[in-house]
């Protein structure tokens, strides 16, 4: 009888634990279907428990205009992730005895200005001081053209520093191009077959690869944004980002190159520790990152319509990895759910409720908005019944009406409250609040 019970109380046991680990996947796809829906999200996601993918999702189109839908093994670009794979392999070599962390560029880069005190670890941690290439406007005018080494290092190098090396961290691009040709010449390889012979090969990643023009054909994806409908993006030239924003992959690949990394199966220990060193919130190759009482370690990344996201929970053996040809909603916002799926926090399921308004209505919220206390002026200009903002330097987007005076875009997660009869805009973003007075 007593051993029955024994039983009875192990069974029940097991069925709670068992339910606490249950993944609410219907609710899940719901809330992707919203995305979809609402021409918010395209892209793929998965999630990693205990070393074993327990969710994995794809919506919207890898091309829009045949129409072709993505699967599990669609490929996307996957921007500034690949800073990650390039910090790995920078640790490799040391490990290898091939190169110093502490050894300066000079020898690499002479034309590149502080190179007699810059070191492979200040380019790993962004604390170089070079100047990012990709902040100014010129970029756009050649990032589809190849480029080789030497008029990379031309356009890097005609940059004043930004600051002393070493005396704080400013994020790079920069880096990280320089942190490919010092593996090229450590090697005598290109960074593709670095790549494939050091980590994708040996760790079995399928659809994890050095890009090259996309290739449909492949099941490799097109990139987008939304103006108002999905617009085909151009296509950057690889040669230019290298190891700094140049790798393809899908959730599923990333997860399992970062189950791997975090168990010791790439690099030591030590060398991933210093990896997970944060000196300014910047680590080598990562970034710390917090969702309740836990805390990931993971990057994200963005090129042409391209964006993504992985973050890795090395107590809990779990993550989520997302990537995406075409974003009108922000990345943050589709994490923090799959990660509230993830460890069981209740998540809502978004209506995406819009404002009516008309064009005539329009015209009392245009003008230029400034504060002492904000660094950008704020825009506001309309194209017929849409109202649209620019910040000082950087690109325009648009804004969908949620309530009367309230706007939203959803992708930075900005909301904008007009109060036009006194001549007021408030920009609420992240928690900072900040109000701004009509020119």
């Amino acid at each position: 009888m007593r051993k029955k019970a024994l039983i009875i109380i192990l069974t029940f046991l097991t069925i709670q634990v068992s339910f606490a680990q249950t993944l609410d996947t219907l609710k899940l796809n719901d809330y992707f279907k919203s995305l979809e829906l609402n021409n918010k999200f395209m892209g793929s996601v998965s999630l990693l428990k205990n070393g074993e993918i327990i969710y994995n999702k794809q919506i919207g189109y890898a091309d829009i205009e045949t129409k072709k839908k993505p699967n599990y093994n669609t490929k996307y670009r996957i921007g500034s992730i690949s800073k990650t794979f390039t910090a790995v392999l920078i640790f490799m070599a040391v490990e290898e005895g091939k190169i110093d962390l502490e050894q300066t560029i000079k020898n690499y880069f002479p034309t590149i200005k502080n190179s007699n005190t810059i070191t492979i670890s200040n380019l790993l941690n962004h604390r170089s001081g070079i100047h990012n290439f990709t902040n100014n406007k010129e970029y756009f005018e050649y990032n589809t053209e190849a480029k080789n080494e030497q008029e990379m290092l031309s356009i890097i190098s005609k940059f004043d520093s930004d600051f002393k090396p070493n005396s704080k961290s400013e994020y790079s691009n920069s880096n990280y191009v320089l942190l490919s040709y010092i593996l090229q010449k450590t090697y005598n390889k290109t960074f593709a077959e670095i790549l494939k012979e050091k980590i994708t090969n040996p760790i079995g990643l399928k659809n994890t690869f050095f890009g090259r023009k996309i290739q449909l054909e492949k099941n490799e994806s097109y990139s987008y944004i939304f103006k108002e409908k999905w617009i085909k993006q151009t296509e950057t030239d690889m040669s230019i980002p290298l190891g700094a924003g140049g790798i393809v992959s899908t959730p599923n690949d990333l997860l399992q190159f970062a189950d791997a990394l975090f168990n010791y199966k790439i690099i030591s220990k030590t060398s991933l520790t210093k990896m997970e060193t944060l000196e300014d919130n910047y680590g080598m190759g990562l970034f710390k990152i917090p969702f309740y009482d836990k805390s990931s370690y993971g990057h994200t990344g963005g090129i042409d319509g391209f964006s993504s996201v992985f973050g890795y929970f090395p107590i809990e053996k779990s993550g989520l990895a997302l990537t995406s040809n075409g974003t009108n909603y922000a990345n943050n916002e589709i994490s923090i759910v799959l990660l509230s799926a993830l460890f069981n926090k209740p998540f809502k399921i978004p209506t995406f409720k819009t404002y009516a308004i008309k064009p005539q209505d329009l015209d009392k919220y245009l003008g230029i908005y400034s504060s002492s206390n904000f660094p950008l002026k704020i825009t506001i200009t309309k194209t017929e019944n849409v109202l649209i903002a620019q910040a000082t330097g950087q690109s325009k987007f648009s804004l969908d009406p949620t309530e009367k005076d309230i706007f939203k875009f959803e992708q930075a997660g900005i909301i904008l409250e007009f109060d036009t009869k006194n001549n007021q805009m408030t920009l609420k973003q992240g928690g900072g609040i900040f109000k701004l007075k009509k020119e």
